[in-house]
């Protein structure tokens, strides 16, 4: 059963992206964690959508890569210029071993079960030079209360469930884990920060963590 399918979801999204949507904006966290990044460092932003941050990312000086599996998101890119586009999957990175500095992955690899999950993680920790960081997200296991407090769902392997909530991507499998899950997923790494934390809607709760590649 394939399960890293939100991308269908998001691509539509992303053919009606409007002016001012929250999707353009990139994120506090990102811009304090480029701070830190020596200049024109080879950046990956994986799973970039529409380009909120490698475009921010690129304005700043550095050599941005966007990937994503939906094509809606990387045409807007590519309309503003500046950034490579490359169209995959998340756990195939077409891309030789060592070739990014620092990797950027807002909101996305959470996006399918374990399996998926972990080979994506083993295709960043390929591509990721020794020292380089991993910046990115997860969902939260404090956070699935919520959801089936809200909708219908189940679950179809282990910490992922789809859930009925037609016309959101949550009828798409999402992963959601423990700090435990976490660290045991990304082996391979050092974590440098790791903190739960509520986005925009009370029980939205995410990991947000920066790791560095030993």
């Amino acid at each position: 059963m394939k399960t890293d399918t939100a991308d269908q979801h998001w691509n539509d999204q992303w053919a009606g992206i409007e002016a001012g949507s929250k999707w353009l904006a990139p994120e506090e966290d990102v811009k304090a964690w480029a701070a830190g990044l020596g200049p024109r460092s080879r950046i990956l932003d994986l799973g970039a959508g529409v380009g909120r941050h490698a475009l921010w990312l690129a304005a700043q000086g550095f050599n941005v890569t966007a990937l994503d599996a939906a094509p809606c998101g990387l045409a807007e890119i590519d309309k503003a210029g500046r950034v490579d586009t490359v169209l995959s999957r998340m756990d195939t990175l077409p891309f030789e071993d060592r070739s990014f500095d620092h990797i950027l992955s807002w909101n996305v690899i959470y996006h399918g079960d374990e399996d998926v999950l972990l080979r994506t993680i083993s295709e960043i920790r390929r591509v990721l030079t020794p020292g380089g960081s991993y910046m990115g997200t997860m969902l939260s296991n404090r956070r699935l209360p919520h959801e089936q407090a809200k909708y219908p769902g189940r679950a179809i392997s282990r910490n992922t469930w789809v859930f009925d909530a037609p016309g959101t991507d949550k009828v798409h499998p999402h992963y959601f884990c423990s700090a435990a899950d976490l660290l045991a997923l990304f082996s391979g790494f050092e974590c440098r920060k790791l903190e739960d934390r509520e986005h925009e809607t009370p029980g939205s709760w995410h990991w947000h963590l920066t790791l560095e590649r030993l």
